[in-house]
């Protein structure tokens, strides 16, 4: 028997566990498993000794110093995640232990500061949407899509969704993974070749009494705004559907709020509220609704509310719990266990520094600055034209007359990350598209470099 390690007491009860099953050698555990796919000695992984502490040092050094690092200029890579500013007051407050180390609180109502977080943060998204009900909070912005459409049909009882062929194709993939094995048919709607919106006319005829919910991006995945939700708000509701608007919260800013443009559901993808890219995750999943009996009951995820204690003083508790984790088991709205809860604290500290007034002049030097890029390359580039006639916010595609990803190669080897190639990344549009994204990161000299260096590149 091996000799116990006071760390791990597990290993002490080996010998007994295996003598109340009746085995004495532990391979008859894996009995069921073919002789050819057991190894017949331990393999050969690691360093073959036990490493110090310096040793592993310089080894993650090594591995670390494999990586590109794009910081000047950073990135236009679009696609869903851009570089944007993380004041260091919005780490230094989340690296505090009460933050960093609080995963879901068992018994929520000990943990009086972390839900005051959630709650003011609720309450910083329902102004920012101008929906009344928050949830606190999602995995990311791809299942917080899925999570809605799910609550749709739990709401409505169909078994029918309508959805912009414009949505991110990542967010579709979840979408339909999701979906599996839950007999709902799915209705894309196609996009105008002139605007990459999507074509209501169609829209119309493919809603009907049998649809759940209507889903729609805007900005979209291409950074087209659809300049007629209110029209589409209309018709979801005329066949009491349900509009899910697919949002960019900086966008609110300058262009009006999910609750005010008709929307029943309001969903996003929260990592440009001071989370940064961190290597692709994790993400922030936002999801509000109009206060509806019906919605509210099947909201996934949960509710932070503020109360009165005997004492008369302010207190906060959970007023909705809807995960298995908690008092619903198998009757849970939704079965994602991480609740982001950190993200949402940071989402929280940027969203009060920013203010209103912040929030709008950070949109606006957005606006301005991916429309000047846009300007730029118009301007300078014989073999480029705009994809569409839409306005767009931070993010754009653009169509180049020649296969554009070995110039995003090229480039990126010489530490510039262009635009994204949309054919080599998601199989969309033609050789020649690529998504760009601009925001405050980028100065306009970081901007002109980049067209300079597209000229000279596209010359060659």
């Amino acid at each position: 028997m091996d000799k116990p390690h006071h760390w791990v007491p597990g290993i002490a009860e080996r010998k007994r566990q295996l003598d109340a099953i009746g085995v004495s050698d532990p391979l008859e555990l894996y009995r069921d498993v073919p002789s050819e796919l057991i190894l017949s000695e331990p393999p050969r992984v690691g360093y073959g000794r036990v490493l110090s502490e310096e040793e592993l040092r310089r080894i993650a050094l090594k591995l670390a110093s494999r990586n590109r690092l794009y910081r000047t200029p950073p990135p236009f890579t679009g696609g869903g995640y851009c570089p944007h500013l993380v004041p260091s007051v919005v780490d230094y407050i989340v690296s505090r232990g009460e933050f960093l180390t609080a995963y879901t609180p068992y018994q929520p109502e000990i943990n009086q500061g972390l839900l005051q977080a959630l709650f003011e943060y609720q309450s910083l998204i329902a102004d920012l949407v101008e929906l009344e009900v928050v949830n606190s909070s999602l995995y990311d912005g791809s299942t917080a899509v899925a999570e809605a459409a799910l609550m749709a049909l739990r709401v409505t009882r169909r078994h029918r969704l309508v959805v912009a062929s414009t949505l991110h194709p990542e967010y579709m993939a979840v979408l339909r993974t999701w979906l599996l094995g839950k007999n709902v048919e799915l209705i894309t709607v196609p996009m105008m070749e002139d605007t990459y919106t999507i074509d209501i006319d169609v829209l119309e005829r493919l809603v009907n009494n049998e649809t759940a919910a209507v889903i729609v991006p805007s900005p979209n995945f291409y950074g087209a705004l659809e300049l007629e939700m209110e029209r589409i708000a209309d018709i979801a509701h005329k066949h009491d559907s349900l509009l899910v608007h697919v949002f960019e919260p900086l966008s609110l800013g300058l262009v009006k709020p999910p609750g005010r443009l008709g929307a029943d559901i309001a969903v996003a993808e929260g990592q440009p509220l001071g989370l940064g890219l961190n290597y692709g995750g994790p993400g922030l999943g936002i999801m509000a609704v109009r206060w509806d009996r019906r919605l509210l009951r099947q909201l996934p995820g949960r509710l932070i509310g503020m109360t009165r204690d005997v004492d008369g003083r302010h207190a906060f508790t959970m007023i909705l719990q809807t995960r298995e984790q908690h008092i619903r088991r198998e009757k849970a709205t939704s079965n994602i266990t991480t609740n982001e809860a950190l993200m949402a604290v940071r989402a929280a500290i940027f969203m009060a520094l920013l203010g209103g007034s912040g929030l709008r002049r950070l949109a606006r030097t957005i606006w301005l600055r991916s429309h000047y890029l846009a300007k730029r390359l118009a301007e300078s580039l014989n073999a480029y034209s705009p994809l569409f006639t839409s306005p767009f916010f931070k993010e754009f595609t653009v169509r180049f007359n020649v296969d554009y990803e070995p110039v995003y190669k090229r480039l990126a080897a010489e530490g510039l990350l262009a635009g994204l190639p949309l054919r080599a990344r998601y199989g969309l549009g033609s050789k020649g598209d690529a998504i760009f994204c601009v925001t405050e990161l980028h100065s306009m000299k970081d901007i002109d470099m980049l067209v300079d260096k597209l000229a000279s590149t596209l010359q060659d």
